[in-house]
């Protein structure tokens, strides 16, 4: 018997390719890039629509959002600006003390490996607040 969360998650990741495909240009190819990257990085993602039909990856709380806007595709880290960013992926919403962004536009590539690595660190991060919260109920 399918999980309710399960079927979501599944609804969820047929919009978005749903979306991917309507997009029909270099924003639908971006979007569809990135997705690939973070289901590499984390095969236990969870794919959900959100606000308005926003796809976001989410592991143990929010990893990212992926917003497609004419003339870039933006990628918002809920916990940004609480990683690390050695390779500099990072390059909008750097004023904030919670969010960091990264904003892809025509023809730009972003670096897979440092991408990939910035997914797990998000991961990482998710997972001990997670963590921290149990224990504090606990205590």
């Amino acid at each position: 018997m399918e999980k309710a969360e399960d079927a979501q998650s599944q609804s969820a990741s047929e919009m978005i390719s749903k979306k991917i495909t309507e997009l029909g240009d270099w924003r639908g190819d971006t979007l569809s890039r990135m997705r690939s990257l973070i289901q590499q990085a984390d095969p236990d993602v969870l794919e959900e629509m959100k606000w308005m039909g926003t796809p976001v990856w989410s592991h143990d709380g929010i990893l990212c959002t992926g917003e497609t806007y004419k003339k870039v595709v933006k990628l918002t880290f809920a916990k940004g600006a609480a990683l690390p960013d050695p390779n500099q992926l990072f390059n909008s919403s750097l004023e904030g003390n919670v969010r960091r962004a990264i904003d892809i536009h025509e023809n730009e590539e972003v670096d897979a490996n440092a991408f990939i690595e910035l997914i797990r660190q998000a991961v990482a991060l998710n997972v001990a607040s997670k963590a921290g919260k149990k224990k504090k109920v606990k205590g």
